[in-house]
């Protein structure tokens, strides 16, 4: 994946997480997304890295970690993220979600009592109902999905891909999102992340916020078509005390298209 390679192993229930940790000072957790890993997060890694201590990894099902036909629903990876956090025996950390990243987050602080110093949530999939027709499509025919070939498997995932994001990709950041998933277990494991996607994940906080006890940044892509940038102000609205900022010529994939002003915020957020 364009030389992408988490150089740490950790067992969780006999599967395989892959991690890596970069720089020096308070810790900090950063959590991808879906269809991403943390291929896409390198760029505020590298940024945030120079004032803290990050520690990154791929979820399970994503990126380098087990992508062994079992559950990769939003329903383990908050457990997932309780049980690295003990394991880096962390207290209190900065942390910082993308996507489904944000939800694993919020399903961690809220039913999990994690504890977090300050929390960001960037495009979080936190208000149910949600899930695209591509999404119900694929639930009902995950295993015709499986099954097609490696070309068109691929030309679909690409198409996908892009309409996360409101500018254009570059070539080298396509293809690193694409390595994970291709191959044949990395094609299952595409649709099958999508096929165990349910908003029930997000349903079991949505009376909860209140119990949110650590400041919250939201930063959203203002042209996100994926999750429209009006739920960002709904979301703010429930989390009582939380921050919103809202980032221009941007879309669901802000991550790749605005690192260096989401970092800012999110150093600006941390230290104030």
């Amino acid at each position: 994946m364009n030389n992408w390679s988490l150089q740490y192993t950790f067992q969780y229930k006999g599967r395989e997480v892959k991690y890596d940790i970069k720089g020096e000072g308070e810790p900090l957790i950063l959590v991808h997304g879906t269809p991403w890993s943390s291929f896409n997060l390198r760029h505020l890694i590298d940024d945030l890295a120079c004032h803290y201590k990050v520690y990154y990894f791929d979820l399970l099902g994503y990126g380098e970690s087990d992508k062994s036909e079992a559950d990769v629903s939003l329903g383990i990876q908050n457990k997932l993220l309780n049980a690295l956090v003990k394991h880096w025996e962390l207290e209190s950390p900065f942390i910082v979600g993308h996507d489904f990243g944000g939800t694993t987050v919020l399903r961690n602080h809220i039913l999990d009592k994690g504890s977090y110093r300050k929390i960001v949530v960037i495009d979080p999939v936190a208000l149910s109902p949600w899930g695209s027709p591509f999404f119900k499509h694929i639930e009902k025919h995950e295993s015709a999905f499986s099954g097609l070939p490696d070309y068109i498997h691929s030309a679909i995932v690409e198409a996908y891909i892009k309409t996360a994001a409101h500018q254009n990709l570059t070539q080298e950041t396509i293809d690193g999102i694409l390595t994970p998933w291709s191959g044949e277990q990395g094609k299952q494991a595409f649709y099958r992340q999508i096929a165990q996607a349910d908003s029930v994940f997000t349903d079991e906080f949505q009376d909860k916020f209140n119990e949110v006890n650590a400041p919250v940044l939201i930063l959203w892509g203002e042209e996100d078509e994926w999750i429209p940038c009006e739920q960002a102000y709904v979301l703010q609205s429930k989390i009582k005390g939380s921050k919103l900022v809202t980032v221009p010529d941007t879309g669901h994939l802000v991550i790749e298209e605005a690192p260096a002003l989401l970092s800012a915020e999110i150093r600006a957020f941390f230290e104030s």
